[in-house]
């Protein structure tokens, strides 16, 4: 009997389809696991959007580093099923299961020194998002997984100099039909953008209270007809209820 329990057990943490963003890529150029990240000790989701755990994921490690950004460089986002990436050899769960499909956004906060500023009372704008085509029929994560776990977008050029926390999330929308069934998977990244940028966002959001419990994007039935996660064909909106800024 124990034995038929430590293998339940140890089938149970295998079978945890999650995932962590631990590494952030400059111009190619990656910068180490959790260097310059605020990022959780486990691979579990965030599912009250009403927590500040929705702002950069639960309290776990934190890096002293504040990573150097030039205005407009090509930013990579890495998630991995566990820290390190797979979780053993031929881990069929990383990056992230194939069934947790959603998008992908990018959001920045200005903060007078990233290292140390509190992650709440912040003011957040989006710089990009991946969510739906609806002609592919390919979602962000989709196009995460074949990045093999790599987010790949550029930071818009306009961004002004100063220290921002870069906030880089996964919406898995998998169990997304009943209430408080969204998977919430983020980090946050210490960066210093340089750059003659100017923007200043009119619009921004807060979190928590970005999202609602009842968004239609986060309340949502993704499989169509045919039971394929297709939205029915129909175009999807990412929570939040503002655009990705535009220089």
């Amino acid at each position: 009997m124990k034995f038929s329990l430590l293998a339940t057990a140890a089938f149970a943490l295998s079978a945890e389809a999650h995932c962590i963003f631990q590494e952030l890529s400059v111009n190619g150029q990656k910068q180490g696991s959790l260097v310059g990240l605020r990022a959780p000790s486990d691979n579990n989701p965030v599912y009250d959007v009403t927590s500040q755990d929705i702002i950069c994921q639960k309290q776990g490690t934190t890096s002293s580093k504040v990573i150097d950004v030039p205005a407009g460089a090509k930013l990579g986002a890495y998630f991995g099923h566990v820290i390190g990436g797979a979780q053993f050899a031929n881990d069929p769960d990383n990056p992230i299961a194939k069934s947790h499909k959603g998008p992908v956004t990018a959001w920045l906060a200005k903060v007078d020194s990233a290292a140390s500023a509190s992650k709440t009372g912040l003011k957040w704008f989006k710089v990009w998002e991946d969510t739906f085509d609806a002609a592919s029929k390919q979602w962000g994560v989709d196009h995460m997984i074949a990045n093999q776990g790599w987010v790949n977008f550029e930071l818009p050029a306009c961004v002004a100099p100063g220290e921002y926390l870069l906030r880089v999330e996964i919406l898995a929308l998998h169990s997304a039909k009943a209430a408080n069934g969204a998977q919430f998977y983020m980090s946050c990244a210490q960066i210093k953008v340089s750059g003659s940028g100017t923007f200043t966002p009119s619009q921004t959001v807060s979190f928590p209270g970005a999202y609602q419990k009842s968004d239609p994007s986060i309340v949502v039935n993704i499989y169509g007809l045919t039971g394929q996660p297709d939205n029915g064909g129909k175009a999807y909106s990412a929570p939040g209820n503002v655009p990705v800024i535009q220089c």
